[in-house]
């Protein structure tokens, strides 16, 4: 059996039905991010699977435990012995130290060891801040405790619920390197996120609307990247004029029959007598990829007077990382440009003036 096993899962809150039918499994040492808008009923789901709620009708299983058959006290008893929570908020005991915080999860599984909770800290880069408290603490110092409690007791199941939602950008890096990490330890991971970014990270993708799964990708990030440079490549190909045909893209992928392959089954491109064209569905996705490597060139050379070279190489990288809100951002920072610094068309965003649109 899967370490989570998710049946026919509602959940009604008065006249919403915040989940409709879910069904997922997770498997030992996986990493599943699961991603909709607000609303969709990601929280709601985590909160079944850690025993925070109970569902209306369908089955949550964990380890084995059917959660809707718990009481209050058999509730308490799973949470403390089988999950490890990570919230948005960082839920510390203001008035007790790093230390005692992570202790008092250990006192909720009947035994308490200090020097066990002061190698969790330690584990996760806050050994010299055991006696702060809370409040002498940064927001990713305040994370990074939560995340040593959650360790502490060695759950089979970690649940994040936005866990980077209140951190700046180097305290979100420095938790989301703790988590790969721990992915490679091989811990299990799900994860509630709005950020595609640390979406890509997952070994799959659960993509819900509506109280329902609208959409699974089991791709990694590696392949994602893959496939926008292969997008992008198209894209190029059919900005000059040129038929994009297989055998360009020997140089470019390992195996371009598979990638092309996944692609068409993704509803992004279409193939046919070995020539390749981009869909509706890929003309979009290309786009935003083109789009943000070429922002993130003009952003190298002119805010920051990298040589072409190496904003070359480093927009590569940054357009995959680049979330909706930051592409508009830093096109807006940027006056909203037309070109990118090698003289190319930068495809105009909703943040952009209408005459960049013509």
């Amino acid at each position: 059996m899967s370490l989570v096993e998710v049946t026919s899962l509602k959940k009604v809150f008065g006249q919403v039905r915040a989940l409709d039918g879910v069904s997922l499994s997770v498997e030992s040492g996986e990493w599943v991010s699961i991603m909709g808008p607000s609303g969709s009923g990601k929280t709601t789901l985590i909160n079944i699977i850690g025993g925070l709620d109970i569902p209306s009708e369908g089955a949550a299983i964990v380890d084995g435990i059917d959660i809707g058959r718990l009481d209050e006290s058999g509730l308490t008893r799973f949470r403390a012995q089988k999950i490890g929570f990570v919230f948005q908020q960082f839920h510390l005991i203001p008035y007790l130290t790093a230390l005692e915080n992570v202790m008092l999860a250990q006192y909720f599984h009947s035994t308490t060891d200090e020097s066990e909770a002061a190698d969790a800290l330690r584990r996760v880069g806050m050994g010299d801040r055991l006696t702060h408290l809370p409040g002498q603490l940064s927001g990713g110092e305040q994370q990074r405790v939560a995340l040593a409690r959650a360790l502490i007791n060695q759950p089979k199941l970690i649940l994040a619920d936005e866990p980077t939602g209140n951190l700046d950008e180097a305290n979100e890096q420095t938790v989301i390197r703790l988590l790969r990490e721990l992915h490679t330890q091989g811990h299990t991971i799900l994860i509630v996120t709005h950020d595609p970014s640390i979406g890509m990270l997952a070994d799959r993708r659960i993509e819900l609307a509506h109280g329902r799964i609208a959409q699974v990708t089991v791709y990694s990030a590696e392949d994602e990247a893959r496939f926008d440079h292969v997008l992008e490549e198209l894209w190029i190909c059919q900005e000059i004029g040129k038929r994009a045909r297989l055998a360009r893209f020997h140089s470019l992928d390992a195996d371009p029959n598979r990638t092309m392959e996944r692609l068409a089954v993704m509803g992004l491109v279409a193939v046919q007598d070995s020539e390749v064209a981009l869909t509706d569905r890929g003309q979009r996705r290309a786009r935003d990829v083109v789009r943000r490597r070429r922002l993130a060139e003009r952003l190298f050379t002119d805010t920051f007077s990298v040589a072409n070279a190496e904003a070359d190489s480093q927009a590569c990288k940054f357009e995959h990382i680049i979330s909706p809100e930051l592409d508009e951002r830093i096109c807006s920072f940027l006056g909203h440009p037309k070109t990118c610094p090698h003289g190319k068309p930068i495809p105009p965003g909703s943040c952009c003036p209408k005459e960049n649109s013509r």
